[in-house]
This record gives C-alpha cells, sequence and structure tokens, in this order.
C-alpha cells in the first residue's frame, strides 16, 4: 500500500520519542542490574530521576543513546533506502566505533554480545553472520543489544510497521539474532504504528502480526496480555509471573533479552497511558533499568507526543536535550535531542520520498519545538545562576519577506543584574568538567567549534524589560588546570523591544578548547527577557593545535579522539607536541575537528622514531573513510583514499625515509575535490616534493588526523586554514 506524506506532528513525535528515550536511560541508569526487592528497599517506587541520591552525575554516556543513534548513521553514508543491507549497517560499525572505548559495553567475546559481533566484522565475517546464531550460539545471539538500539529504525517509519520491522531485522543481525531479533522487530513495529494508533492493547495486537507465532516473543506478548487481563492494577504480580517463567535463572547470559522484553510489555501494559506511570513501573521492575526505560520512554513519547511527557513532573529542564554521542566521529559527540530528532525525522521525510526540512535555514540551535533547550542551562557560581533561567517561548517576529509569523525562541529571563552580577546561560561545545572524570561508557570527544569560524546569533530583547542590557555573545574554554575561562566574543547594548544580528569570528584562544557558547547580560539591565532567536556557527577554522601556555591541564588534549594504543604528550621531543603509538600493524589515529569541514589546508612536522607507517589525513569521517599522506620505510609517500573496507592508492612519489628526523608536510581539501600535498625532507637543501590527486567532491570534507601503524610517531603543532 503506498503511504501518503508523513504525518503532520511528525517532527514533534520524533522529539518527543527521542526525548523518552533519553530520559528513560538517565532514569534508570544510576541502579542498572538491579533486581525489584533491592530497588524497593533501597529507593522505593522510582518515579523520578535517582541520580543524587545515588550521587551520580545525570546525564551521562550510554550505549542506549549512543548505540541508537550512531548505527542508524548507516543510512547517511551509505544511501537512505528502504533496502540498505545489513552487510552496510555493519561497516558503519566497523567506521564508527573505537575498539574497547566507545558505544559498546567491550566485556569480551563470548560474554559481550556486541564485543562478539564488532570482533567477528573485524575478522572480515560480515553481517549478518557476524551476529548469527550459527557463528556465536543461542544465548550469545539472544541478549538484549538489538532491541535496545533499535527506536531510531522505528521512528524513520512512520505508519509504516512492515518497513520497520524489515530494516528493524537487519541492523538487528548485525550483532544478534533468534528472539533478539523478534523483540527488536515488535519494538519497532510498535513505534512506527505509534505515530497514529494510541492504545497499547492494539499496538500490540498488530506488532505481534509481525513475527513467528511459535517464537518466545510472540509467547509473551500472550502471556502479557492474559496476565494483565486478569489483574490490570498489581504490576508487581504480574512481575512475579515473569520472573518465575521469565526471568534470568531460565533465561542466560549476561543480559537476556526475554526478561528484559516482558519489563518493557510490563511498563507499557500497566501505564494507564501516562508516562511517568510508564517510567515507575519499568524502573522499579529492575533488571536492565536503562534500556527498558528507554524503549518505553520512546513508545510513550511517539504516542502520547511532548504533552504526554510534561503532563506531571518537569523530566525535561534537569536534562536540557543534552545528549553525549562519542564515536571515531568526535565532532558530533555533542549533540541533543533536537538535533537528533531533526536527523530522524529528516530520514523519514527521504524514505517517503519527501524533502528534508531544516528550521532557521539549518541553525544549529533553532528551539523549534515546545520545552527545547538544546542544552542551554544557567552557568556560573551560585549567586550568578540565582539571576538567570532559561525557558523555551513563542516569539513573535517579522520574517525576511515582511510576514508577521511566530516562531520558538530560547527565553532567558535573567533579575537583579547590576554590577558585580550578571546572567549567564550557556551550552556544551565540548566535554563540560563532569563528563571529563573517568568511569562508565567510554568518552572520545572533539568540540563542535573552532577559531576562525564564523559565529552568528539573532538575540531580541523584551520590550518590558527595566533598561538596556549589555549582551555578550560569550563562550567558555578550558584554561589552566582545567578551569572555565569566559571569553566575550561580541558586545552590544540593547534598548527594551530591539533585535540585532551577531556575526562574528570565533577569536584565537591559544591553544584552548572551547568548551561552550553562550549569552552573557550584564550592566545596569535589572530585570527582563533576552530571546536568542537561534546561534550557529559555520565555515573553516583558522586554528593551531598546540599545548596552550601555563598549566593547561588535560582538556587540550582530550579533544582529540583517541583511536591508538597510546596517545599522550608526555615524553615527547622537544618541538614535537603529540606522541603517537600503534603496537599492531593496523593505523592507528588521533582525530579532532567535525566532518562538516572543508576547504582547507593542514600543516604539521612529522617524527618517525620507529613505525611501518606515519602520516596526516584529512576528510575524516570514521575509521574508514579518510584520505591520508602517508609516508613509509619502502621509501615511498603517498595519498591513499579509505573508504570502508576498500582502500586505493591516489599518487605516490619517491621519498627518503629517515628514522628521528622531521618532514614538513602540508596537505589541502578542496571543494571540486582536488587534494594536494608537499613533503620537505629534513635535508634542508631538498626541494620540496608535491604529490596531487582528485576524488569525489561529495568526499572531500571532514575532520583531520594523525597517523601512525606498527610503531611509534610524533608530531609538531598541527595547523589548518582555508585554502588561499
Amino acid at each position: 500500500m503506498a503511504l501518503g506524506k508523513v504525518p503532520t506532528d511528525y517532527d514533534q513525535r520524533v522529539y518527543a520519542g527521542v526525548l523518552g528515550k533519553i530520559i528513560g536511560v538517565y532514569m534508570g541508569r544510576p541502579f542498572e542490574g538491579w533486581l525489584n526487592e533491592r530497588i524497593e528497599r533501597e529507593l522505593g517506587e522510582v518515579w523520578y530521576y535517582v541520580n543524587d541520591k545515588l550521587e551520580q552525575t545525570l546525564v551521562v554516556a550510554d550505549d542506549d543513546i549512543s548505540g541508537t543513534f550512531t548505527f542508524l548513521r548507516a543510512l547517511d553514508d551509505h544511501g537512505i533506502s528502504s533496502a540498505i543491507s545489513a552487510e552496510a549497517i555493519g561497516k558503519t560499525w566497523l567506521n564508527y566505533l573505537i575498539e574497547n572505548r566507545t558505544v559498546l559495553w567491550w566485556g569480551g567475546i563470548g560474554l559481550s554480545t556486541e564485543h562478539t559481533a564488532y570482533h567477528r566484522l573485524k575478522s572480515g565475517v560480515p553481517a549478518p553472520l557476524s551476529g548469527s546464531i550459527e557463528r556465536n550460539g543461542q544465548v550469545v545471539a539472544e541478549q538484549i543489544g538489538a532491541q535496545i538500539f533499535i527506536d531510531g529504525w522505528g521512528m524513520i517509519c512512520p505508519d509504516d510497521p512492515e518497513m520497520a520491522v524489515n530494516l528493524a531485522g537487519r541492523a538487528a543481525s548485525v550483532s544478534h539474532d533468534g528472539e533478539a531479533i523478534f523483540a527488536a522487530q515488535v519494538i519497532a513495529a510498535i513505534e512506527a504504528m505509534a505515530f497514529s494508533e494510541n492504545k497499547i492493547a492494539v499496538l500490540l495486537r498488530n506488532a505481534q502480526t509481525y513475527i513467528p507465532p511459535g517464537s518466545l516473543i510472540y509467547q509473551i506478548i500472550e502471556d502479557m496480555t492474559a496476565w494483565h487481563k486478569e489483574n490490570g492494577s498489581d504490576w508487581r504480580r504480574c512481575l512475579r509471573k515473569i520472573e518465575d517463567k521469565y526471568g534470568y535463572d531460565t533465561y542466560g547470559g549476561n543480559c537476556h533479552v526475554v526478561p528484559n522484553f516482558a519489563v518493557v510489555l510490563l511498563g507499557l501494559l500497566y501505564s494507564d497511558n501516562d508516562f511517568q506511570k510508564a517510567q515507575m513501573v519499568t524502573n522499579t521492575a529492575g533488571w536492565d533499568t536503562d534500556c527498558n526505560a528507554a524503549n518505553v520512554g520512546c513508545i510513550m513519547g511517539i504516542k502520547n507526543g511532548l504533552d504526554g511527557i510534561d503532563s506531571r513532573v518537569d523530566f525535561r529542564s534537569p536534562v536540557a536535550d543534552r545528549i553525549y554521542l562519542p564515536t571515531a566521529d568526535g565532532g558530533r559527540c555533542i549533540t541533543d535531542a533536537l538535533q537528533e530528532a531533526n536527523r530522524v525525522s529528516n530520514m523519514g521525510r527521504i524514505l517517503r520520498g519527501e524533502r528534508p526540512v531544516y528550521a532557521d535555514a539549518g541553525a544549529r540551535f533553532h528551539f523549534d519545538m515546545p520545552g527545547a533547550l538544546q542544552g542551554f542551562q544557567a552557568e556560573g557560581t551560585a549567586a550568578s545562576r540565582g539571576t538567570v533561567s532559561v525557558t523555551n517561548e513563542p516569539v513573535g517576529r517579522v520574517s525576511e519577506k515582511g510576514v508577521a509569523q511566530t516562531e520558538r525562541a530560547l527565553a532567558i529571563n535573567y533579575k537583579h543584574v547590576g554590577p558585580g552580577r550578571t546572567a549567564c546561560v550557556y551550552t556544551p561545545t565540548f566535554l563540560p568538567p563532569e563528563a571529563m572524570k573517568p568511569g562508565g561508557y567510554g568518552m572520545q570527544c572533539s568540540p563542535t567549534i573552532y577559531s576562525g569560524q564564523m559565529l552568528r546569533a539573532r538575540v531580541v530583547t523584551d520590550a518590558g524589560n527595566d533598561d538596556f542590557a549589555e549582551v555578550s555573545l560569550s563562550m567558555q574554554v578550558y584554561g589552566d588546570k582545567d578551569k572555565l575561562e569566559t571569553i566575550p566574543v561580541a558586545t552590544q547594548s540593547f534598548a527594551p523591544g530591539v533585535a540585532h544580528h551577531f556575526h562574528v569570528p570565533v577569536p584565537d584562544t591559544g591553544g584552548k578548547p572551547i568548551a561552550s557558547v553562550g549569552l552573557q547580560v550584564s550592566g545596569n539591565a535589572g530585570s527582563g527577557t533576552i530571546y536568542l532567536d537561534w546561534l550557529h556557527w559555520e565555515g573553516t577554522p583558522s586554528v593551531t593545535f598546540t599545548k596552550p601556555e601555563g598549566e593547561p591541564g588535560k582538556a587540550w588534549h582530550k579533544a582529540w579522539v583517541n583511536a591508538a594504543s597510546e596517545w599522550s604528550e608526555w615524553g615527547a621531543w622537544e618541538g614535537n607536541q603529540f606522541k603517537l603509538i600503534q603496537n599492531t600493524a593496523e593505523d592507528g589515529f588521533a582525530l579532532i575537528g567535525c566532518r562538516e569541514w572543508h576547504h582547507y589546508t593542514v600543516h604539521t612536522e612529522m617524527y618517525a622514531h620507529l613505525a611501518d607507517r606515519i602520516g596526516v589525513l584529512v576528510c575524516g569521517r570514521g575509521l574508514r573513510r579518510y584520505i591520508a599522506l602517508t609516508l613509509s620505510p619502502d621509501g615511498m609517500a603517498r595519498l591513499v583514499e579509505c573508504y570502508d573496507d576498500q582502500k586505493a592508492i591516489l599518487a605516490e612519489v619517491p621519498v627518503e625515509w629517515c628514522l628521528d628526523l622531521h618532514y614538513r608536510v602540508t596537505i589541502s581539501t578542496k571543494r571540486d575535490g582536488t587534494i594536494s600535498a608537499t613533503i620537505e625532507p629534513p635535508d634542508p637543501s631538498a626541494d620540496a616534493i608535491p604529490l596531487s590527486a582528485k576524488i569525489a567532491p561529495e568526499r572531500a570534507h571532514g575532520n583531520i588526523g594523525l597517523l601512525v601503524a606498527g610503531g611509534h610517531a610524533q608530531f609538531g603543532a598541527v595547523s589548518v586554514a582555508p585554502v588561499e
């Protein structure tokens, strides 16, 4: 049956689904793995976040979130099509996952299902064989992972459960098989249908038709439906039945899908159609709390929308939409629920043959959904935080064509601002201090904004403000000992009821990573409201990556994604900034920047102490998509393109290979796909050696990096600038 356009409220329901998922993770993560008895004894019924009680950070990196939105990138990378293969999705795993460091629980082959599947993929076993019972055995193949990563595939298929089931089956088969795939398909089908169907019983009954009647997942739906009919008010009684028939003592492994799928249904069936109660039941029931609460939250978010999430308590302000997606694509780590929802809904549109939609010409922060904060929160001392709060409000404005319209903006509500008291709000552009601490899932991240780029924003003052306000477009950088330093970028004096467009270059920070951007209100402003209509940055950076002066701490170094055996600034020879060691013959990397970068030149010095290969890369979009200039002991310099599992030598020239000497190298990439490079040999009397090649223009963008294989190399300061 041909489907019409996406639902009229599609964007808002996807946003609610993403919010529901991350709220579920942040609620359940602090006590993941606890049994119901312990939860009720120590926490009682879990109706809200309990991270403070357990002295844990609320917003954290978690595989449920990072896996969901990372693996969905297979569509962006391999073509947005309902025909995408499991093999292509498996290649996406290899491109973005840094072994033992990002996204997955790296618990060991044979114990961690995802680690096992990754090992198969890396060893050359393609999906779906990589996740099959044939290769990994039934217990390993039927753990929970496929179910927890599946929500995105349901959300891109509104009102099309058949497509959702097909896509979910392929995505799940990369790492799982058997009942795990059926569970993932049921969840995806429910999410696809929840855009127009509100009744849980109907959703379950219809989703059940997409899996084999003889499967365990089919039987669980039968049992749960019957148990709920017997007693629709006592969820604990139903939980006891789950424990007796489908418990961990029956279904083994580290975290089997069967018990946890049953708990997902428990939360849905006993929710009384209420988001908060669904979260309470799911989280209080125990077992894999963050995973189960995430699936339930996504379904309830899609089904009931933003009003359903907001109907009782404020789940959203503490989270402020914040998400971490740590992968080899470090510039995508810092993100938020609205950005990810926009990406998901545009995938859904393209699958339907529709054009994508971008609010405010694609501005990174546009606040176009009710309640969206996109990471913005009050910052500063306790005293200064008391002067400001942030909300999302509808604001009237006149468009470029003179048409009056109502859009949403971030309302910065300040009070009692005067000498010595400012009001500051920021959103992270790099890891905030609490995320720098070790523990939990691996955190690899690069900043999203850099010196030399153009920072733009539209700011409006409320007509009812007390007085003129000094408003600074501002940023925070990691300074000495990783303390945050505030740098005003541009300041404008605002009368009540006026608007201003900021359009300024990001200043040189001297190698200090930019931690956040935002607004600061100062002067004799008194009390009032400033509206941030939108904020964005763009363009090629002009930046030198080097160890900042003073006592810089570790943030400047953590701004590089570590995809090598060892990556440290310690023990570097004089004049070298970065030391990279790879203990295997495969390439190891240190990466920095964003995939949007294009038309730039990179310059550094390379020092080969003992290595099979050293190099500098551009156009990086993961571990298996990049262009590199390499030198090796065979006496050849090469321009190499890596594209998934294919490597091509684009150009090569002889270069004398000398250990323990410096090579000055430059490599440029242009919009038309031209790649050019020069190598200045250690002998100062020798001429620079040029190389050049041409690649597909659509591949001529991405981050930069350093490369070493089979040994140890060092690199000097790394400069990036626009192509002249």
